[in-house]
């Protein structure tokens, strides 16, 4: 190989390296007149632990994380708010991060109880939202977030429900998810969040709240 040619093709391998590495846009895609139009999470509104409203506004500019729970769940949900609430302690200080549970016992997660759960896992509220509202909205929502909520009696505490953690950019775009239950997955899916942050912002190192 010519010497010339070999600082040029070592160049080209530290390049590709080096670059950073760009999630996928989940979900089917359309193309229109040419454009390729991506599936968002649509508008919504609910209330939070604190009583006030919640809509897409509230992340506007950030990216959050979205989980589907309720209070008194007797299988998962403990495993879930307990990786989650690793998250929540990584980003805190993360003006860009949000993070957002929405409750599927709208009738026994009352914003009183949300208040009081949300006590017991230390969280500030300005960081994560604890939501109930519209029993059919917040169902109907899950399926755009490529999770599962369902009524079901004879599932433990009446509800069917996914485990999933997932991720959502800047631009209401789902872009990872992963099994909130198994910590090893938690952990490669922050990996997804810093990730995201340098996509988005051109930086994954952890900015002051303002």
């Amino acid at each position: 190989m010519s010497r010339f040619l070999l600082p040029l093709v070592l160049l080209t391998l530290i390049s590709c390296q080096t670059r950073p590495r760009r999630l996928p846009i989940l979900g089917e895609r359309q193309v229109v007149n040419g454009d390729t139009i991506y599936p968002t999470i649509p508008d919504f509104t609910f209330i939070d632990q604190d009583s006030q409203i919640v809509t897409n506004k509230t992340f506007e500019g950030k990216i959050y994380i979205v989980d589907f729970f309720f209070i008194h769940c007797p299988t998962i949900c403990p495993k879930v708010k307990a990786n989650a609430l690793r998250i929540y302690q990584k980003y805190r200080d993360d003006d860009r991060v949000m993070l957002l549970s929405h409750s599927i016992d709208t009738k026994n997660d009352t914003v009183g109880a949300l208040k009081r759960y949300a006590q017991k896992l230390g969280i500030d509220s300005r960081r994560w939202k604890l939501v109930t509202g519209d029993h059919d909205a917040i169902y109907g929502i899950a399926d755009d977030y490529f999770s599962v909520a369902v009524v079901n009696p004879e599932a433990p505490g009446g509800f069917d429900h996914s485990g999933r953690l997932i991720l959502v950019d800047t631009q209401r775009r789902v872009r990872s998810f992963c099994d909130g239950t198994d910590a090893r997955e938690v952990d490669r899916f922050m990996e997804d969040i810093d990730t995201l942050l340098e996509e988005e912002f051109g930086s994954s190192s952890s900015q002051s709240l303002r």
